[in-house]
């Protein structure tokens, strides 16, 4: 079945097309542009290629943390020990002293903005023991999250034989740290932190030049070059950009600005359908009710060319085979919306809500009529 998607993008008075020129090429080993509410991804070279995250590392770490502030199992007033092996760890330090207690708060803080090592070790021992049992955490979760070419044998990104990630690994996992935990989400935007009457500033110059720009991570080592994890938000549409291997710190803020700047310039974002959309109420036998409310138990953004909503449609295949009982969240066909005759998405449709068997007459009465409107469609046919 066909249907024109929702009046309030659909009915758009048509606007010449955008013609959209080839992605930049940047001085960069590879990239990644995705748009962080449909995971499109826009612009991609080399974004599979295993290479040495640096301090990108820390996004891993810092999600860890925050999914576990989530669970309860953690508190941002909780004091953490700092040992000597925390207080000792070189590169980038947020300056904690051995043996004192420094609040979870300080220490996440200290882990997004200014990228302390020494920090990323607190917590590494104090959520799983040590670096190497927190690695495997990181590791269990990069599997869960989808990301293929990681691996992670410490919470800081100091470098160390076999670890290593990708851009397009990077991209999804701050996706996941923009969606997941929006309430942690502010800190990444953070110019400056104090900590111990020592001040220090991001190192995402981006924070400064662009006004959209709220996050994420910055990374360097001699081996990694410089890399840049950042985000940004223009009407309504947030975009992630993945930049590892440039030549400075200079290099990877204008790369990463290239990358921004095309994506905001030709695509858009579209909210088709809010999460428990109704979008259909397809007959259901034998059921307390004839029909069930079908929807979508997700939001669905697309992103598009700028100027191509006005083609867009959304096809409903419904299975023909509702019995009841059916249960919340029961896929029971799937969306496809196309643009043109191409499909451009595609999501699981589902039951919006529980549909109980009938009563003995109301199943049999079902039947007998699923019996003659199957007999009469199969002889039309």
């Amino acid at each position: 079945m066909l249907l024109t998607l929702s009046t309030a993008w659909a009915q758009v008075i048509p606007q010449p097309q955008t013609m959209i020129p080839n992605p930049p090429q940047l001085a960069a080993s590879a990239w990644i542009l995705m748009d962080a509410d449909s995971g499109r991804v826009l612009v991609e070279h080399n974004a599979d290629e295993r290479l040495p995250p640096a301090s990108l590392t820390k996004l891993m770490t810092a999600y860890l943390i925050e999914r576990e502030l989530d669970r309860g199992t953690i508190n941002l007033d909780d004091m953490i020990n700092i040992s000597e092996h925390a207080w000792r760890t070189g590169g980038s330090k947020m300056f904690i002293e051995v043996g004192t207690q420094v609040q979870l708060d300080d220490l996440l803080h200290g882990i997004i903005i200014v990228s302390g090592n020494d920090a990323s070790v607190a917590m590494a021992e104090h959520l799983a023991g040590g670096e190497a049992p927190f690695a495997d955490l990181m590791n269990q979760h990069a599997t869960r999250l989808g990301m293929h070419n990681t691996n992670f044998v410490n919470p800081t990104g100091l470098p160390g034989e076999n670890h290593y990630s990708s851009a397009r690994d990077m991209a999804l996992l701050s996706q996941h740290i923009i969606n997941d935990y929006p309430e942690h989400y502010a800190i990444y935007s953070q110019r400056n932190f104090t900590f111990g009457e020592i001040s220090q500033p991001n190192r995402n110059r981006l924070l400064w030049r662009d006004p959209t720009v709220d996050g994420l991570k910055t990374g360097w080592t001699e081996e990694a070059g410089y890399g840049l994890v950042a985000s940004a938000k223009r009407d309504g549409m947030r975009l992630i950009s993945v930049v590892m291997g440039t030549s400075s710190e200079e290099a990877r803020a204008q790369e990463t600005q290239k990358l921004l700047s095309y994506g905001f310039r030709y695509y858009e974002t579209l909210n088709l359908y809010e999460r428990g959309a109704v979008l259909t109420t397809p007959r259901i036998w034998g059921g307390s009710s004839n029909e069930v409310r079908v929807g979508v138990d997700e939001a669905v953004h697309m992103t598009l060319p700028r100027n191509r909503n006005e083609e867009l449609t959304a096809r409903l295949d419904i299975r023909s085979d509702l019995t009841a009982p059916i249960s919340v969240g029961e896929e029971v066909g799937t969306l496809e919306v196309h643009m043109g005759e191409e499909v451009v998405g595609e999501r699981p449709l589902v039951a919006l809500e529980d549909i109980e068997e009938g009563g003995f007459f109301k199943r049999m009465f079902d039947h007998v009529r699923r019996f003659f409107s199957d007999l009469l469609g199969n002889f039309l046919d």
